[in-house]
This record gives structure tokens, sequence and C-alpha cells, in this order.
């Protein structure tokens, strides 16, 4: 078949409708989507019953850092300061010291026990360092289950924010086998660097987001997560150029404009977790295509023997030192050593020694497949059954496909109250967006004269609206009051309650 623009949209188009109908049958099953995707494109692939001829290192990564941005951002999105405050510190533990004891323990004993010279031991052990939380939770959604205190937000964080870690010692690592005269403490000076850099301009262009999607007005409301996706892409860019870490950026400016209020967020938060999707498939059809099957058997004793490192040692004991100072039982620490899955990230990094023409790049690729297979297959369909057996498993919670359902049903047991706006209170003639209204209160109806309004962002707010709140409990109804700016010597006349 001749590779026109015509055939790769017919071919992408057909790889995609039938990953997507493929999730399906994973949520069923509970074979997690990640070895389906995978699946399809080997399938699809030279070695595969498609032919497909695809051997371009270059483009899956570039594929694969696009996709990599898009889902860190939108991970960031769904990310509530909230539930992760309890936990920032493990989760930051777990996301960096984890990391870094996990590539090293994976790579020394590679050093030693295999033959791996230590500066290869030590990248492929980078390359795999890091977890995949859309592995994590797309099976614990299929299998309907909970977990107990606050496991769910610490894994969370862990499998967000460990990425530009993993992606430094990559980096790292392939610069000193091309360089080996590069000084160590030049290379903890670029650590502090792009992880200062990527805090900085991240937290400081979500900012901006917020700033800029408030103050301009827009004809149309799907314009807004166009230009919100402009802006994210271009928060990787200019950090990467100011040699910063750009998915740290990208994964902070995506939290702190997931925790404001800014104009139609339910169709932003729709509209990245449908892409996000879209480019979890690309990604995984990618890389699927770019493995050769018949270059994976020769590796699998070795693979299965790196992959028994990582399970058993590397990620127990990376968990252990990383929660040593952490008030957490024994048994909730055993459990996320074992649900330490590994997705598509390390196979992208993977591709960085083929882009930069490494001696056994092709053989570091091939493992690193293995082991994320691997990895998804043990640990993965397991998962239920660990939660079982270490005792964290939450019967009374049932995770739901779509957190906006959960939301509406947790706001039902909430209280209600009634807020009349009058000329004093100082919300009158403001946007909803303007005012700083508690997260934990909800304005679920406006009644303006005979006409009942939909809230919205851009909303403003007259005189004599009469409001409808949910307020989480009795102690936010002083927060609200104050947002609205009530006076309090009206409060009591004002405040009903139902």
């Amino acid at each position: 078949m001749i590779i026109a623009v015509e055939n790769i949209l017919l071919i992408g188009s057909i790889l995609i409708f039938v990953s997507v109908v493929a999730s399906k049958t994973s949520l069923k099953t509970g074979i997690p989507a990640l070895i389906l995707f995978l699946g399809i494109g080997m399938l699809a692939g030279s070695d595969g019953i498609g032919k497909i001829p695809f051997d371009n290192p270059q483009m899956a990564q570039w594929l694969g850092t696009t996709a990599l941005t898009i889902i860190l951002f939108s991970g960031g999105l769904d990310t509530k300061i909230e539930s992760v405050r309890k936990v920032l510190w493990q989760g930051l533990s777990l996301s960096i010291l984890g990391v870094l004891i996990t590539a090293f323990t994976v790579g020394l004993l590679l050093h030693w026990f295999l033959g791996f010279s230590l500066l290869e031991g030590l990248l492929l052990g980078s390359i795999i360092s890091s977890t995949d939380a859309a592995a994590v939770f797309s099976i614990l959604r299929s299998r309907k289950t909970g977990l107990k205190g606050n496991l769910r937000p610490l894994l969370e964080l862990e499998s967000g924010s460990n990425d530009p870690m993993a992606y430094f010692l990559t980096i790292t690592f392939v610069s000193l086998i091309l360089n080996p005269e590069l000084i160590g403490f030049s290379l903890l000076l670029v650590f502090f660097q792009q992880m200062f850099l990527g805090a900085v301009i991240g937290y400081f262009l979500g900012r901006v987001m917020v700033f800029v999607t408030n103050r301009i007005k827009l004809d149309y409301e799907g314009l807004y997560p166009v230009m919100i996706l402009a802006m994210m892409f271009f928060a990787y860019s200019i950090t990467d150029f100011f040699n910063g870490n750009g998915f740290l950026a990208v994964y902070l400016s995506g939290i702190i404009l997931g925790n404001k209020s800014f104009f139609h967020k339910k169709s932003v938060l729709r509209f990245f977790d449908g892409i996000a999707w879209m480019m979890q498939i690309t990604m995984f059809l990618a890389l699927g295509l770019l493995v050769f099957p018949t270059k994976i058997f020769p590796v699998m004793g070795t693979g299965l023997l790196i992959a028994g490192i990582l399970i058993f040692i590397a990620r127990p004991i990376s968990v252990f030192i990383s929660l040593a100072f952490a008030r957490m039982p024994l048994r909730q620490r055993f459990f996320i050593s074992w649900v330490g899955l590994r997705g598509a990230v390390p196979i992208v990094f993977a591709t960085y020694p083929m882009v930069y023409g490494l001696e056994n790049s092709e053989l570091i690729f091939h493992l690193v497949f293995f082991v994320v297979l691997t990895s998804v297959l043990v640990q993965g369909t397991t998962l239920t059954l660990s939660a079982r057996l270490f005792g964290v498993e939450d019967k009374t919670v049932k995770p739901s496909d779509y957190p906006l359902e959960k939301e509406l049903m947790d706001q039902v047991k909430k209280d209600l109250m009634e807020l009349v706006i009058t000329p004093e209170c100082k919300a009158a003639n403001k946007t909803l967006v303007q005012l700083n209204f508690p997260k934990t209160a909800l304005i679920v109806m406006i009644k303006r004269g005979e006409d009942y309004l939909t809230p919205k962002g851009e909303t403003v707010l007259m005189p004599g609206d009469r409001l409808w709140i949910i307020a989480e409990d009795h102690s936010e109804v002083t927060k609200v009051l104050q947002s609205i700016g009530v006076p309090a010597g009206q409060q009591s006349q004002i405040l009903t309650e139902k």
C-alpha cells in the first residue's frame, strides 16, 4: 500500500475506532486498555497482519511527547488541591526520591547480575522508573474498586508528578553515555534548574491562563478550550526553551487552572478529557506500530528478570524508603508497592536512545516494551485482589466513570440555602467568576423576576436576584456570605434554612 495522506486518514480512523470499541471490552473483561491499544498497534504493524510499515522513532517520540503533554495537563485539571494537600509531601517523596531509588536499584542490579554496563543499566532503570495513574485507575474503575483513606489521591499525585523526574534521569544518562566526561555537579545544577524553572513558569502561566480566560470575551464557547490548548503548548515550549522541565510546567499549570473558577469550565474539562483519551490511543497505537514482535521473543527471558527486579525489589524498596517517616499502616505501604504499574511513558522515553543513536537502543526499547506489558499484566490484573488482601478496599466507595455525576450525587447530601442579592452586596453587578466563592459551595439556580437562570461564570448578579446555594455544611455559610458581601446586620434576614 502506498502511504499517502488519504491512506493515513483511512488507516488511522479504522485503528482509532477499533481501539475505542476495544476499550468497552476492557471495562467488561478487566483487561487493561493499554494492553489492547498496544496489541492493536502491533497487529497492524510490519510483523502483524496489517503489514503497515512504521520504523520512525523520531515521529513516535514527537507523538509521545505531544500526547504526554496533553495527558499531564488534563491530569492536572482533574487534580483537586484539597484532596492532595494531606498527602503532598508523601506524594512528592514518591515522585522524586522514589523514582531516583527505583532507577538506581534497577540499574545497579542489571549491572551486577545481567552484564549491562553501569550507564546502560542506569539508563534502563530511569526509563522504567515512573508509574502510570491512567493504567491504575482505569483498572480500578473497571472493577468498581474503591480505596480507603488517602490512597487514591496519593497514587494520583505520585503518578502525575513523577514523569518529570524520570524524564530528567533518562536525558541525563543518555547524555552521559554520549559524553562520559560530564561532571556530576553540573548535572545536579541542571536538575535544580529544570525543576525550579518548571515549577515557577508552570505556576505563573497557570495564573495567566486563569486571568486570560476570564478577561477575554470570545464569541464562541468552543474557542475557549482551543485557546487553553494553545496556552498549554506554549507553557511546555517556553519552559523547554529556557531549559526547564516542560512536563512539570504543564502539570502544575493544569492544577492551578483546574482549581480556579473560569468561563465554560465544564466544557473545557470535557474537551481535555476527550482529547487526552484521543492522544493516549494515538500514542499507544504508534508505539505498538514501532515494535517488532519478532525482536521481543529473543529478549523475553531478560525482560522477565528485569520485570521481576522492578516489581519485587526496586518498587518496594523505593516505597518503604520514601514513606519511612509517613504515618501509614504497613498494609497500605505494601499495596502502594504493588500498584506501581508502568504505562506508555516508559515506552516513549525508550525512544530517546533510538533517536540519539545509542549502540543498544533497539535492545533497550524492546526490553522496556516487554517490561511494561509484564507490569500491566501481572500487577494490573491483580489490583482488586491485592486491595482485598491488604485490607485497603473500601466497599462503600464506587468510583464513577463520570466525576461530574458523582459530584452531583454528593451534592444531594449538602445543605441548601436561599440568598437574595441586595444593592449593598459587593457581589451586585459582578460576574460569578469574579467572586471568591468557596469551592465547597455551588450556586444551583438564580431567579430574576419571573425567570430562572442557569448560573454560568459570565452571569452577572443583579440586585433582587434570588440564589439557591448548596453548601457542604453550616460552617461554609459564613464563607458564602463573605464572598457575596452581605452586610453582617442583614444576614439573618436574607438567609433561610430549607
